[in-house]
């Protein structure tokens, strides 16, 4: 994850808050991260990132966005941020990936029992 924003940095990111590690809590901690001005060329939006990093892009329609989403080797998780829940749910239909929530990060893991997993790469 710290390999992937520094890439993201040194390919024009800009990092609005974060950005490094928290040693004063623990040598693992890293600070809740978010990245303006990413491309999809960048590693941070191509790989599955296990940290608190939300890398922020823009894109013009909703194909664009889950032709992007999908472009992608792995496929463990993946979220669908919108106002329109119903559009959200559309969207999440068409992303390829183990599971996918909208409006939400972590409720499918809250469930220890229910089967989860990924696709592609992430299988």
């Amino acid at each position: 994850m710290e390999s992937q924003v520094e890439d993201a940095r040194t390919q024009g990111a800009h990092v609005l808050v974060g950005g490094k590690r928290l040693p004063e809590i623990g040598s693992n901690y890293y600070a809740p991260t978010v990245l303006a001005d990413v491309t999809h060329q960048m590693r941070i939006m191509r790989e599955e990132t296990f940290g608190p990093v939300l890398p922020v892009m823009p894109f013009d329609d909703d194909d664009e966005a889950v032709r992007l989403a999908n472009d992608s080797d792995y496929g463990l998780a993946a979220s669908v941020w919108t106002r329109d829940r119903a559009r959200g749910e559309t969207l999440a239909r068409r992303v390829r990936a183990g599971t996918v929530m909208v409006n939400d990060v972590v409720s499918c893991f809250g469930i220890s029992e229910a089967p989860h997993g990924g696709v592609k790469a992430s299988a």
